[in-house]
């Protein structure tokens, strides 16, 4: 199976954990909107694409063998004192390699041949982006006063709503490659992740939303385990699907992979029919960890991601 990953950061690394063990044609597809943090930094430093979102996914793809699991511990390796203080290092690699090698995807190649990961990391767009979004409550005093707020890291964090986005620049290139891998992929998984700084980005690329689109891969929307505070405070299960909708209404789905703790917290019947507008069936599973932490367990997301990869 040829298989696609979107997304970004923690939730993104958590799928692709799961999915290097169910297939060796694996392609994560990155978002590349981060303003903050080290990334933040060499991005406005150096005018590249922010790297941690890229280093995560390779941390991720990182065998179970010694190589494997010492390297994506170097990768992570974060400074903490100094002028490097803040600054992972694999940031710093990745950001060599491009500077060296003057080719964003062939670094990228670089890197995950040096630590042997088990499938391949593009970004989802060939110019960094800033994410624009529309707000609702930013101002506590102002509770139905409608805002605008940029950048991921003010999105991420804002004490309102955040109601709908666009990105800067608007119709941003997409990465070629990624296009390519999303044409020839058996199989697209959306999730789980940020859902507006995440997960959603990915559809604000024309030439990417376009071969979302007109894929005849299988799509599959694995959704979060809980709201996420500042970006999907009281977001229930269907609601996040309401909202992909909205985004991108002519996007059909064949699958939505729920937790099944997660979906207690909403109303299944809504979550059913949320699926339904989408065209897709929905599964519910326990996919998280068993520490009641909001996080998905990679072998119990594999497991779940076979059994529908194999159409059961």
């Amino acid at each position: 199976m040829k298989v696609v990953g979107l997304g970004g950061g923690h939730g993104l690394a958590a799928s692709l954990a799961a999915l290097r063990t169910v297939t060796d044609d694996l392609v994560a597809v990155v978002t590349v909107a981060d303003d903050g943090g080290s990334s933040g930094r060499l991005r406005r430093d150096f005018g590249v694409l922010p790297p941690g979102d890229l280093r995560m996914a390779l941390a991720a793809l990182c065998g179970d063998d010694e190589w494997g699991t010492t390297w994506s511990r170097v990768v992570q390796h974060r400074f903490g004192q100094g002028e490097l203080e803040g600054h992972a290092l694999g940031n710093l690699l990745i950001v060599a390699l491009w500077d060296l090698l003057g080719d964003t995807v062939t670094g990228l190649e670089w890197v995950g041949r040096l630590l042997g990961t088990g499938g391949r990391v593009l970004p989802m767009a060939a110019v960094p982006l800033d994410i624009v979004a529309e707000v609702v409550g930013a101002d506590p005093e102002r509770p139905g006063e409608v805002s605008i707020v940029r950048g991921q890291k003010e999105c991420a964090t804002t004490p309102g709503r955040v109601r709908s986005i666009t990105l800067e620049p608007a119709n941003p290139p997409a990465v070629p490659q990624a296009v390519d891998a999303v044409g020839e992929a058996d199989w697209v998984v959306f999730g789980p992740g940020s859902w507006f700084t995440s997960v959603l980005p990915h559809l604000m690329v024309p030439e990417l939303a376009k071969a979302l689109r007109e894929t005849p891969a299988r799509r599959i929307v694995v959704l979060n385990l809980a709201p996420q505070p500042g970006e999907t405070d009281g977001f229930s299960p269907h609601k996040h699907l309401e909202v992909l909708a909205e985004h991108a209404p002519e996007l059909t789905v064949d699958v939505v992979l729920a937790d099944s703790m997660a979906v207690r917290a909403g109303n299944l019947t809504d979550l059913e029919k949320a699926a339904g507008a989408l065209g897709a069936r929905l599964v519910v599973a326990d996919v998280a960890m068993g520490d009641g932490t909001p996080r998905h367990d990679p072998r119990l997301l594999a497991d779940e991601y076979a059994r529908v990869l194999r159409g059961e």
